[in-house]
């Protein structure tokens, strides 16, 4: 398949795929640990970013689907990275996850949001797509049903 969908066509609500692809120089966050994660020791996976936070009304909505997404059977390279940048604590974190059922994701963090000024989120949530030599092809703005057949079968042209 090809990775050139510069004049790709689609309906899926809020979607928004870049007409070129961006490049980002270091995209780091931290997990529960304060670890700090690099993702270009993820390239060769498709990579979904998803910015969030505890207070988020639609991130709440959309969390159990995208739990759903990263363990879709036919998107077995996809690797996803719920990125807290509500400034919630672990344990409010935790409880957010644990209140919604969430068990295939993992919390991670953006302190002090350099991510979100980086890429200049505009709301929550934000979801960005990465391909797999780490360059952002889409976004998704706003909240979604991650498990709805049109998107799947979108991102498994990325896969």
């Amino acid at each position: 398949m090809s990775n050139s969908f510069a004049n790709e066509r689609t309906d899926i609500k809020n979607l928004i795929i870049n007409k070129e692809l961006k490049k980002y120089d270091s995209l780091t966050f931290l997990d529960t640990k304060n670890a700090i994660l690099d993702l270009r020791d993820y390239h060769g996976k498709l990579i979904l970013l998803n910015f969030w936070a505890t207070w988020c009304a639609p991130c709440k909505e959309e969390m159990p689907s995208l739990d759903s997404l990263q363990s879709h059977k036919d998107l077995d390279n996809l690797k996803i990275f719920p990125i807290n940048i509500g400034k919630d604590n672990n344990q409010k974190a935790l409880k957010f996850f644990e209140e919604l059922k969430i068990k295939n994701l993992e919390i991670y963090f953006d302190p002090p949001t350099t991510l979100a000024k980086k890429f200049s989120l505009r709301g929550l949530p934000t979801s960005i797509f990465f391909n797999k030599e780490g360059k952002e092809f889409a976004r998704i703005i706003g909240s979604i049903d991650f498990m709805d057949e049109k998107f799947i079968e979108w991102l498994q042209n990325y896969n």
